[in-house]
Order: C-alpha cells, then structure tokens, then sequence
C-alpha cells in the first residue's frame, strides 16, 4: 500500500512539474511568434489525463504492484525525459508552431514521429496494469487512441501549415 501511495504522488508531482514546464514554453513560444493549433481539443486531453490520475488514486492507492510493470514504468520515464529534453524549450502539452523553425530530428526523433505520444500511450496502459486495473488500462488506452487520431491529425496539419510558411 504505501508504495502504491509513494509511486501514484510522484506520477502527480511529475504531471504538475510538466504542466508547469508546458505552460512555460508555450508562453515563450507564442512570445516567439509561435502559433497555437487544436486549441479546441486541448481540454478534452487535459480531462482524459486528469480522469486517469484521478481515477488511479481512487482505485490503486491500496493495491499491490506488479514490480516487473512498475519497472517498465520507470523506464517510460527516461524515455519522456529523453523527449522532452530533445525538444528543450519547444517542449509543451499544445501544439506550438514556430514558423521557420525546422523540424526536431535528432533524439527519439530519429526514429518515430511522434515518440511523446507513443510514451504516453505505453503509460496509459502499463500503469494501471501495475495496479491489476486491466478493464481500466483497456477504457483509458481507447479513449487515448480516439484522442490521438484527433491530435495528430491536427498536428500534421500544423506543421504542414508551419513549413508552408517557412519556404514562402
């Protein structure tokens, strides 16, 4: 139980260091000149990670952990800390583009478009599952994949615009 309680409060120390962060650099990217897009959907992912945190804290708080899941878990970690130090301060929770900035292709970026969202999707499942909560890995790993295919459509869409603009 108590690492249960120990691991859940730092997943939520650590989204609220990353809202920060985020927050952070969208500001000084739209002080850049950057451009904000999917504006629209932006809350419904805010509440799709809200209401999985919130609903691990409800339902695992008291229940064991798988150790071996719980250290595929923290490995996800390095590979956010991996992302979001190749993006540096182009990092954040929106989609932000910067008009003449060419594309990130160094890091994870080598390799998959969009690392960031595959790590959250391998989160989404893995950390509930840790917990034993299989019926709530599948429900949020869906409503993730529903969201992902609105996001980045609109993100594709963004940076076509973006690099549109940059070669006029």
């Amino acid at each position: 139980m108590i690492l249960s309680v120990i691991v859940l409060g730092l997943v939520t120390i650590q989204r609220i260091g990353e809202l920060a962060l985020a927050r952070r650099n969208t500001r000084r990217l739209l002080a850049r000149g950057a451009v904000e897009a999917g504006a629209g959907h932006y809350p419904f992912i805010v509440g799709l990670h809200a209401a999985w945190l919130i609903g691990l804290w409800l339902l695992a708080w008291d229940r064991p952990l798988n150790l071996w899941l719980l250290a595929v878990f923290i490995g996800l970690q390095g590979a956010r800390v991996w992302v979001i130090t190749t993006l540096g301060d182009r990092w954040t929770t929106r989609i932000i583009t910067l008009p003449g900035e060419p594309l990130v292709r160094r890091g994870p970026y080598r390799f998959v478009s969009h690392p960031n969202y595959l790590v959250v999707a391998a989160e989404i499942l893995i950390l509930p599952l840790a917990f034993g909560l299989v019926w709530f890995a599948l429900i949020f790993s869906l409503l993730n994949i529903a969201m992902m295919a609105v996001r980045i459509s609109s993100e594709a869409e963004a940076l076509r615009a973006s690099s549109r603009q940059a070669t006029r």
